[in-house]
């Protein structure tokens, strides 16, 4: 199942609700303000480092590029995608849950 998550941990709970109801597997895309998500100095990076050992973690790329963050600021491990594979990844999983 493919989770997105596009509001900010700092601003919302759908991260926290996706991560509960997430299992093992899963893959996890950040997009919008989910991308502050995968800020490796954020207070949620611990949550999304253990979130890493089950399930796969996306973030889209022209949303990191459009908030001003670099690629050294995120978390590593976490798998950037662009608009093509944000598609591929929708195609690819047989549900799709957004947080919102």
């Amino acid at each position: 199942m493919l989770h997105i998550v596009n509001k900010s941990p700092y601003s919302s709970d759908s991260l926290q609700t996706c991560l509960s109801m997430s299992l093992e597997g899963s893959d996890i895309l950040l997009i919008e303000d989910g991308v502050y998500a995968c800020l490796a100095k954020g207070s949620v990076a611990n949550k999304i480092t253990k979130l890493m050992s089950t399930c796969n973690v996306y973030v889209l790329t022209p949303d990191l590029r459009a908030r001003g963050i670099l690629d050294e600021e995120i978390i590593k491990g976490t798998s950037q995608v662009d608009y093509d594979g944000f598609v591929e990844l929708t195609s690819t999983n047989d549900r799709v849950q957004s947080w919102l």
